[in-house]
């Protein structure tokens, strides 16, 4: 199944996404997509729900309330450590993105005051649905998850590697978090380790790799993160981005720049389509609510 948010920032209903793109209005089942409702995803009963009309501008939000914590994974690709030029990790490298980057799959980005290093990375996200602490087995990990989403992480590199601090400090901007278009449950995407990413910037294609060519698996990832801090409900996970980030490539590196459109793409995750603009021209609010 897939579920999602739909309408204006601060408004979205929750629905679920049927076979045919039509939509189901789950207002009756649920408030919210958020985390008391994530815990029972597969008791939903599709058969009695109303369907909405949906218009050609009808909006997706993020697809699940604010999460309690966004946890991020670097350098979890062989091939994006090549390029970054270091070497691979012992264990997975952990930081944290601000709840409020988080925004929906075709809001603009939008680029900090002065920003000239902006980067995108498409990554597979996984959205608890059950508690996780200190757990050791990668099966039982997996099973504390609701479902997968598409996610992408920007960066602003800068920030993150120049200027001191942590990593969260360059990847925590409003926006800086698209999400989407909708949630999908574990059995209607199948093996999390077989899922292609890819990523384009105004046509031209940046980044196609597989979650398959990941140094930590999904399982891996929860048990370690886990044993750091405890995941909860609601919580995101996002897994590790593959080659092909601006910051790998040769000098003048192609940052992000208003006016650019950012495409990612998931499979049966879906897509983005999200347009960078300067922090100034931007009236598109953060999505997440």
């Amino acid at each position: 199944m897939r579920f999602a948010r739909v309408g204006p920032p601060g408004a979205e209903r929750p629905v679920v996404v049927a076979d045919d793109g039509s939509l189901l209005d789950l207002s009756r089942v649920t408030p919210d997509i958020d985390a008391a409702f994530l815990g029972r995803l597969d008791t939903v009963d599709t058969v009695a729900l109303p369907r909405l009309s949906r218009g050609e501008d009808l909006r997706f939000g993020a697809p699940l309330t604010r999460p309690g914590k966004v946890v991020g994974i670097g350098l979890n690709y062989r091939d994006h450590a090549a390029e970054a030029r270091v070497p691979l990790p012992a264990e997975p490298v952990v930081f944290l993105k601000a709840p409020t980057a988080v925004c929906g799959p075709t809001d603009d980005i939008r680029l900090l005051p002065q920003s000239v290093t902006t980067d995108y990375e498409v990554e597979l996200g996984v959205v608890l649905g059950a508690p996780l602490t200190h757990e050791r087995d990668h099966d039982r990990a997996l099973e504390a998850v609701a479902g997968y989403v598409l996610a992408h992480d920007v960066s602003d590199r800068a920030l993150q590697l120049e200027r001191g601090g942590t990593w969260t400090k360059g990847k925590s901007a409003d926006t800086f978090c698209p999400v989407g278009p909708w949630l999908v449950t574990p059995e209607e995407l199948g093996d999390p380790g077989d899922v292609r990413l890819r990523l384009s910037v105004n046509g031209s294609p940046r980044q196609d790799g597989s979650t398959g060519d990941m140094l930590f698996s999904v399982g891996e990832l929860l048990c370690y993160v886990s044993g750091l801090m405890t995941l909860e409900p609601g919580d995101l996970v996002i897994t590790g981005t593959p080659a092909g980030v601006a910051m790998g490539q040769p000098e003048p590196r192609p940052y992000l720049r208003h006016g650019d459109v950012v495409v990612v793409d998931g499979g049966v995750l879906g897509s983005h389509r999200s347009r960078v603009v300067d922090h100034a021209r931007s009236a598109t609010p953060a999505a997440a609510s």
